[in-house]
Formats: C-alpha cells, structure tokens, sequence
C-alpha cells in the first residue's frame, strides 16, 4: 500500500511526503512558487511512462542516449477540472530503431503505465515520437592556468544554431 500526506506551510503551499521518504513543495496558488497538483500529475505521467521506455528500450538492447517525454494537457471548463486530453512529445536520442521505440510506447501506454491507466478515465492521451539529431560538437584548448587545461566546445545543430560550455 502506498501512503501520502501534506502538510500546510503557508500561504497555498503544503509539504508532501510519501512512503519513499521524499518531500516535495506544492503551491496550489496563483504565485506558483512550486509545482501545483495538476502539474505534478503531467510529470507524474512523464515520469511514469519514461521509465517504462528506458525498461523496454534496454530489454531489447537498444543503444539509446537520451529520453525527453513532454506533456501538454486541456482541462475542462467545469468543475472539476480533470485532463480531457493530453498530447506526450517523446524524444529520443541515439541509434534507436523506429520499430523499437513505436513498440516501448505502445507497450506503455497500453500495458503498464498505471499513471496513463488512471488518467484515460477522463482523457484522450495521444503521442508522437521524434528522433533527435545528433549535435556536431567542436572543441578546441581554451587558455587556462599551467596546472589545467580546459576545453571549450561548441555545437551546432543542423539549422545553424550555436551555443558553447566550458
């Protein structure tokens, strides 16, 4: 069985903590100092089904080097408010085949994402998958003290777009 609880801080902002010991903030005002209960929902699903397509994309030996869901939700005018729809975006990096990652989504979403289970009672989940494009990197010695040498890098995405790190 799991148990959760919160406990008021101040203002609209509760504590919450469940059996896994962990506390989170959640603001349920408009200051939004913290994630609110309906945003928690969207990343619980994110969370949820992510995991289960890094499980399934590794079962089949899948050399993938990044997952990214993102979730957009519509609620409804009434009360409650409950998702009426929700769109997942999963990107994925890596030499992952297409047939592999439709299959890990699909088996999420109809088999195990209990999060996705719950939340189909009230919404119509949809998806698309993108497969990221690698970043062509170039690095070369930037100055530094005698005793390390660093290097900066610099990527560029195939529309040009440029940033650097250290």
């Amino acid at each position: 069985m799991i148990e959760a609880s919160v406990n008021w801080s101040d203002r609209e902002r509760f504590v919450g903590q469940a059996n896994s010991g962990h506390a989170i903030v959640v603001d349920a005002g408009k200051e939004k100092t913290a994630n609110s209960p309906v945003e928690l929902v969207l990343i619980a699903l994110c969370g949820c089904t992510a995991s289960d397509v890094v499980g399934i994309l590794r079962k089949k030996r899948e050399p993938f080097t990044g997952i990214e869901v993102q979730a957009t939700g519509e609620r409804a005018v009434d009360y409650p408010t409950v998702f009426t729809q929700i769109h997942l975006t999963y990107r994925v990096r890596g030499q992952v085949s297409k047939k592999a990652m439709e299959d890990a989504v699909r088996l999420s979403k109809e088999k195990y994402c209990s999060v996705s289970a719950m939340l189909e009672k009230t919404a119509k989940i949809t998806y698309t998958i993108e497969k990221r494009i690698p970043l062509h990197w170039k690095c070369s010695p930037v100055l530094g003290s005698r005793r390390y040498a660093r290097t900066r890098c610099i990527y560029r995405t195939p529309s040009g777009f440029e940033a650097g790190c250290d």
